[in-house]
């Protein structure tokens, strides 16, 4: 590539981005998934619309895998723990078993509704079984739900792409086929392998940022994200799933309270941004509008058997053990997004040379479309009608920790949130270790040396200087605060997460 071609690249990748982070405020504004307005942008500029002819679904399906994996490193690190705890044996069944109902409903209606042999049929359904993490993640953070719902959403949709890789992978294969006790062994293998390593490299990273004070703040985002990519490659080349790995590496790391902690999330979310523009632009950019006609009916078919029957069903099927309420079941069941991942995952037939793998294609864009149009909109009013409308929980204190190496401590910056129990307490009442102190209050703007008797409020900024012996003293005893009140410590209020 010349100099002037790759200025007139950067400029066009420039505009598109542009007009990519302004169709963020119209999606926000209109309650349309933000996936949708980044396809179009891509079909707008792609063969039907001004002219730029793409068709390598090899190059597609490498970009989409690396994209993905940005995706989910973004959504491992904002996750909280505390938050998906509770939901994670209920979201280990939903992306397993549940995407195994899932998959064998749609498979089944895909097999009469194209007429077509059962491995393209269980493909099929493979392929549109996930949900997608962006998607879920972008859309649920702005509901009212709780705590335990969102987690069990945010958990199901990071663990299940992993699964649904394998399928796909396997079925995708022109000749023989696996028998399916070998393929449910070789899923259990590469989960397996990849739940080891995902918490290996997430332990030992977190271990490793915690104890060495590097010379720059900008390192430790980027070290953050290296482990992550280190996660998911580890992952793949030891034959297991990169995919769950990455997630739970970004997990454990987002939840290690990290120095830099809310600046590593900031920079994993403009990078989760990129990813998911640059992906979705790509993908509207492979399809081509005008081949699309033929598959539209098929597309609404298939995509109503999942929405109305296949997913509700796996949803029953998984959580009624856990006991879980029956409206709780209606927002799982009508939350279940696709986005980017299908149409990803249906790249992977083109490139094996599957036949129908084109048609296959065609139907699952077509479903992601339609069917996120009908999803994404609707979703606050069915979470309205089942109740949940202003269910609006305290979020956790967020502690930011600097390490101030010199020195042999660290500089905590806390930001108190609305719901938090330590408004109202004063700077004395919160009993510190010793060895630690809070320096500086942040109020309005204003900037002041609090009193021992100046009273905490809602929206303050402290900042609180620890030595390295009592900082995870300090940092428990602040989030204590936060939940309990004065009296943490009383009544069992701990702060660990």
């Amino acid at each position: 590539m010349s100099v002037p071609e790759l200025n007139q690249v950067l400029l066009l990748g420039a505009i598109v981005m542009l007009s990519a982070v302004i169709a963020v405020r119209l999606a926000t504004r209109t309650g349309l998934p933000s996936l949708l307005l980044y396809l179009g942008l891509g079909i707008l500029i792609g063969a039907d619309g001004f002219g730029i002819g793409f068709d390598n679904a090899e190059l597609t399906q490498t970009l989409g895998y690396a994209a993905l994996i940005v995706i989910l490193a973004e959504g491992g690190i904002a996750t909280s723990w505390k938050e998906i705890k509770p939901s994670v044996p209920a979201a280990a069944v939903l992306s397993t078993v549940g995407v195994g109902v899932s998959v064998a409903v749609t498979a089944l209606v895909t097999r009469f509704a194209l007429d077509v042999d059962w491995p393209t049929a269980i493909l099929m359904g493979a392929i549109v079984s996930s949900t997608d993490a962006a998607a879920v993640f972008s859309v649920l953070r702005k509901l009212p739900l709780p705590h335990r719902l969102t987690g069990l959403l945010e958990a199901e949709s990071g663990f299940n792409d992993a699964p649904v890789v394998i399928l796909v992978v396997t079925f995708a294969h022109v000749g023989h086929i696996e028998p399916w006790y070998v393929i449910l062994g070789e899923i259990g293998m590469e989960l397996t392998i990849g739940v080891a390593i995902g918490l290996l490299v997430g332990w030992l990273g977190a271990f490793g940022l915690r104890h060495v004070a590097l010379p720059a703040s900008g390192l430790y985002p980027i070290a953050v994200m290296a482990l992550c990519v280190l996660a998911y490659a580890g992952g793949a080349l030891a034959h297991g799933s990169g995919f769950l790995a990455v997630y739970l590496a970004a997990l454990i790391l987002g939840n290690s309270q990290l120095p830099h902690g809310p600046a590593t999330r900031g920079f994993a979310e403009g990078l989760g941004w990129i990813a998911q523009i640059g992906l979705f632009v790509l993908l509207g950019l492979l399809v081509t509008p005008h081949e699309l006609a033929d598959d539209i009916v098929p597309a609404l078919v298939i995509g109503a058997a999942l929405l109305l029957i296949a997913r509700p069903l796996s949803v029953i099927v998984t959580t009624t053990p856990f006991r879980m309420p029956w409206r709780e079941q209606l927002i799982l069941s009508w939350a279940g997004l696709r986005g980017a991942v299908p149409i990803v995952l249906a790249t992977i037939p083109i490139v094996k040379n599957v036949p129908d793998a084109q048609r296959l294609f065609n139907i699952t864009f077509v479903l992601v479309v339609v069917f996120t149009l009908v999803q994404g909109p609707t979703l606050p009013w069915i979470a309205r009608k089942a109740g949940f409308a202003g269910e609006d929980e305290p979020t956790d204190l967020g502690v930011e920790s600097a390490p101030l190496e010199k020195l042999q401590g660290h500089l905590l910056s806390v930001s108190v949130p609305s719901g938090s129990r330590m408004h109202g307490v004063e700077v004395g009442e919160l009993r510190l270790p010793r060895g630690a102190a809070v320096t500086l209050v942040v109020r309005d703007e204003e900037s002041f040396v609090p009193e021992p008797s100046m009273v905490i409020q809602r929206g303050d900024d402290l900042l609180v200087v620890a030595t390295d012996k009592v900082r995870d003293e300090a940092e428990d005893r602040l989030r204590a605060i936060s939940r309990g009140g004065k009296l943490a410590g009383w009544f069992g209020v701990k702060g660990d997460t």
